[in-house]
């Protein structure tokens, strides 16, 4: 997974919120999963602080495969709150984007970089 700067972490905790609020977003490693191998993810965002690895290292490559831009973050904490859970998270989907779509075509444009 690609290291990814403060600013694009931003965007992607901006990007739940709001797709929280006007679209529709799953969260968990299950969930997250079944939606990349459903095609209808369109971004994933990942916690890099999640113990063991084992749970998430599936992900990035399941995103390549299927072609979906995901972001890896610092914290399940703050995923967590992005995601309107009182709990960290290790991973979130969104599927649809509602409010969020020019920040998750703006996410799509500058991960393909």
């Amino acid at each position: 997974m690609a290291e990814v700067t403060k600013e694009l972490q931003d965007k992607a905790y901006e990007a739940i919120e709001l797709a929280k609020k006007s679209g529709k977003i799953k969260k968990g490693t299950n969930e997250v999963t079944k939606a990349v191998e459903r095609d209808i993810a369109k971004l994933v965002v990942v916690a890099g602080n999640v113990n063991p690895k084992e749970i998430i290292m599936h992900i990035g490559p399941l995103c390549k495969e299927k072609n979906v831009p995901y972001v890896l973050v610092e914290s399940k904490e703050d995923l967590g709150a992005a995601a309107g859970l009182p709990v960290g998270t290790s991973s979130v989907a969104i599927i649809k984007e509602g409010e969020a779509a020019v920040i998750v075509k703006e996410l799509k444009i500058k991960l393909s970089k």
